[in-house]
Order: C-alpha cells, then sequence, then structure tokens
C-alpha cells in the first residue's frame, strides 16, 4: 500500500496545537490581569477532593494576593512561550503543574458534587486534556520549527562556527 506523504503533518499539528493552547493560557492571564475584581479566592475556597485542605490553606487572607499573582504570571508565561515557541518545554513544564493543580481543585470525581465547574464529567475533563496536549508539546517541542526557538538556534550555530 501506497501512502502519499501530506504537506500536513505531525510537527505542523502540535505548532498548531501548541499555538492555541498558548492563546488560551495567555488569554486567561491577561483577563484576569486586567480584571481588579479578579481573585482565586471563590475557585479555592469551594475545592473539593483529597486536597481541599491545602487549597483551602491557599485562601488565607496573607497569601491570597500572591497566590492570584503567581497564578496570573504563569498563565501569561506558558501563554507567551507557547505561542512564541521559545522555552516552549519550560512553558509547557509549568503548563502541566497549573492543569494539575486547577484539576485537583475540581476533580471530576463521580463521587463529588461538581460545584464551580462547566459541564458535567468523570474523570475526564478539558483540564486533563489539556494537560495531556502540554505533555505532547513536552515531548515534541516545535520551537527550532516553527518560533523563536529557530532564530535562537541559528544564533548558537553562528557563534559555533565563529568560534572555530
Amino acid at each position: 500500500m501506497v501512502r502519499n506523504k501530506s504537506k500536513w503533518d505531525l510537527k505542523n499539528s502540535v505548532v498548531l496545537m501548541r499555538i492555541l493552547i498558548g492563546w488560551h493560557f495567555l488569554f486567561e492571564g491577561i483577563v484576569k490581569l486586567y480584571n481588579p475584581d479578579w481573585t482565586s479566592f471563590g475557585y479555592l475556597a469551594s475545592a473539593q477532593g483529597p486536597l481541599k485542605p491545602m487549597f483551602l490553606a491557599l485562601t488565607n487572607d496573607a497569601i491570597i494576593s500572591t497566590v492570584d499573582m503567581l497564578n496570573v504570571g504563569a498563565l501569561i508565561f506558558v501563554g507567551i512561550t507557547l505561542i512564541l515557541g521559545v522555552f516552549e518545554k519550560l512553558g509547557a513544564f509549568v503548563g502541566i503543574g497549573l492543569l494539575a493543580l486547577y484539576y485537583l481543585t475540581h476533580p471530576p470525581f463521580p463521587w463529588l458534587t461538581q460545584l464551580n465547574v462547566e459541564g458535567s464529567y468523570w474523570f475526564v475533563n478539558k483540564n486533563l486534556i489539556e494537560l495531556a496536549a502540554c505533555l505532547v508539546i513536552y515531548q515534541f517541542p516545535t520551537g527550532n520549527y516553527f518560533g523563536l526557538g529557530r532564530i535562537f538556534n541559528k544564533n548558537k550555530q553562528l557563534n559555533k562556527i565563529e568560534e572555530l
């Protein structure tokens, strides 16, 4: 059986996924940054599951503003790195961490009442799916193919040549 090689290959698909996920993170971070009323307090205070005490501790008045700032900063960092294709492995890693925390704050376990979430899920929700996509981006970084990583790589190669 002969297969025609498509012009749209795996690299292009991962680049598209990387940019779309980056946009999602960046948008969420910017919206929170410019909304003076936004805080993660409500989301954390309504946490469920086995890590509920840890998330409730983050709602303490002394640290909630730091938690909010770190959340917004991490969202924007992940968004920029994935959209631009630079330091994307680090961006994907931070994204995986954020998404794991979001997943564990309100886990979609069938025995829990679903609060503060969109839809009704059993074990798998959009946070877990996006986390898996970030794992793919981490494993197959495409910044050297399409992104600023390609420019930085060329500069590294030119520096190596000049050193010889």
